[in-house]
Order: C-alpha cells, then sequence, then structure tokens
C-alpha cells in the first residue's frame, strides 16, 4: 500500500542554493560536495534519509540522469544539489509516492522543499522494491508556485 498524504508539505531548507551562472562552475561545486560525500566511504556514495529511518539513499541514477538533460537545465538541477541533500538528510515529511508507471518494481517518492526566498522545489527518490534501495534521482523547480 502507498502512502498518499492529503497535502504535500515542503521542508523549510536552511542552507542555500549553489550559486553561480556558468555550467562548468555549478558542476565544480556539485562534484567538490559529491566528493565529500564519497570520502566517507569506502564503496558507493550515500546520505542517510530521516524519512526512510536513517536507510541510504545512492547515487548511482543522479548523474546519469542529470547528463540525459540539456546543459540549461542540468545548470538549474546543479543550482539545487546541495538544498536536495540537505531535504533528504533532514526531511520527515511525507511525500507523494506512487508506482513507476514504466517498473511495477518500483515506487517513486516526490519530497517537496522551501528555499529560504520561498522557491517550492522537489526531489525525486526511487525506491527498488524487491531490494528496498534508494536511489536520488533528480531535484527541479515547481512550476507553478508563487
Amino acid at each position: 500500500m502507498i502512502k498518499r498524504p492529503n497535502k504535500l508539505i515542503p521542508y523549510q531548507i536552511k542552507s542555500l542554493k549553489l550559486s553561480g551562472t556558468d555550467f562548468e562552475e555549478l558542476k565544480k561545486k556539485a562534484k567538490d560536495i559529491f566528493k565529500e560525500i564519497k570520502s566517507r566511504t569506502k564503496r558507493k556514495p550515500y546520505i542517510k534519509s530521516a524519512y526512510f529511518n536513517k536507510q541510504k539513499v545512492f547515487f548511482d541514477y543522479f548523474w546519469q540522469h542529470l547528463n540525459q538533460k540539456r546543459r540549461r537545465e542540468r545548470k538549474v538541477r546543479l543550482q539545487l544539489f546541495a538544498i536536495a541533500i540537505e531535504l533528504i538528510r533532514n526531511s520527515r515529511n511525507t511525500p507523494l509516492s506512487n508506482d513507476n508507471p514504466a517498473n511495477r518494481n518500483e515506487t517513486l517518492h516526490r519530497f517537496a522543499g522551501l528555499t529560504k526566498d520561498k522557491r517550492l522545489f522537489y526531489v525525486q527518490i526511487k525506491e527498488d522494491k524487491k531490494r528496498g534501495h534508494k536511489y536520488f534521482m533528480s531535484a527541479f523547480w515547481a512550476k507553478h508556485y508563487k
């Protein structure tokens, strides 16, 4: 059974999104953050999620998914990288969860977050039902939020 909240409650972020307008500059900043996370483990890099009772959330699909986007879209998603990690680590708010229509063995969880300047964004995590592994997929701005 999938939990469906009546209302998606956004988590209030305390840190700032990555600053910069140049793609290469943002990529370097995001890679530096990722390198710090990666240095804490001998195997696959992960962060622990408050919502999933401190279970590991891996980065296997994030970089692949990012490279499938156009350069402008990659830049926007890289700006959200640091605050997406904060949201995954700290948010206990119930996400919007749906079965993946492309694969019945996966569940997609969408968490909402609010930046300091009150902009809404989403973080998507994919869960493999068979193994119970979770993967950080993407972070993106909400389209119609004021």
